[in-house]
């Protein structure tokens, strides 16, 4: 009768560094695969760009321009930004559900590290790859008339990221539950057309909006951040945008809410979803 011969098997040690590295090759994989997949490197830049030059001309010829000259193609240019890297952000997110369908995600599960790590990991590379879209997207800032200074370019890469994280952490939130891909992209689709319609990227949030649309605007996370890019980005602007008729900002009861309040709105809401997100996917699979 044969004998088996037993082989010892070593278990890399646990530990932060050792999540740390998991999350981190987590991370890597959501850059390759977005950077070796063409087609979709490509067609993620259209419905920006359409946005900005098709839509911000069309309907900037129509409008003309707001008080102190601002052109509408420079005023949802931040919208577009934001409205860009958040399409991104979801899709990058819910691809969690191909490597369920592909059986990826469960030798994932299987692997000596904790779920969590895993989910940090994906949210971090979703993230990642919305802000580099958003940076390409952020280099056509003069095309729009806004000016290409290091410091407005240094704070938008930072909300870009920021808005990013915090959209990946929802598309994440969507995904985990979804058994097949025919199923969460009609969820996805669902809510994000009112994250954008209601984040008033593409137009003022004050005025003589209807009450109920200013209450969505205000409740919705991603206006926090359209309002954050546009601050920053009328900042830069000749005499700081002012006087601008499309600038208007978002308000709480007439007080003008401050761009470091928005930062804290937005980065508040990803780290609440991606800590249910991971409560939900340590629970089961």
């Amino acid at each position: 009768m044969s004998t088996v011969e037993l082989v010892p098997v070593t278990v890399a040690p646990g530990g932060f560094a050792h999540e740390v590295r998991a999350a981190s090759v987590v991370w890597k994989r959501d850059l390759l695969r977005f950077w070796t997949d063409r087609g979709r490197l490509i067609s993620s830049f259209m419905q920006p760009l359409l946005f900005l030059f098709v839509l911000g001309k069309g309907l900037g010829a129509a409008l003309g321009s707001g008080r102190g000259g601002t052109d509408y193609s420079t005023f949802i240019f931040p919208g577009t930004l934001a409205t860009g890297v958040m399409f991104t952000a979801v899709f990058s997110a819910i691809s969690v559900v191909w490597d369920r369908e592909l059986g990826f995600l469960r030798e994932m599960l299987v692997a000596p590290v904790s779920r969590v790590s895993i989910i940090i990991g994906k949210c971090f590379g979703g993230a990642s790859v919305a802000t580099l879209q958003g940076t390409v997207l952020l280099a056509l800032a003069g095309l729009v008339h806004v000016p290409y200074d290091p410091l407005l370019l240094l704070g938008m890469f930072g909300l870009l990221f920021l808005t990013s994280f915090a959209i990946t952490a929802f598309g994440l939130l969507i995904a985990i539950r979804a058994e097949t891909i025919q199923t969460v992209m009609p969820r996805t689709q669902l809510l994000l057309a009112p994250l954008m319609f209601l984040s008033g990227a593409l137009f003022p949030t004050g005025g003589s909006l209807p009450m109920w649309l200013r209450i969505a605007v205000r409740v919705n996370p991603m206006s926090y951040a359209v309002d954050a890019m546009r601050s920053v980005t009328f900042h830069y602007l000749p005499d700081h945008g002012r006087g601008a008729g499309f600038a208007t900002g978002l308000t709480w009861w007439g007080w003008p809410v401050p761009p470091w309040l928005d930062v804290i709105v937005v980065f508040t809401s990803g780290v609440v979803l991606l800590s249910v997100t991971c409560w939900l996917f340590t629970r089961d699979e």
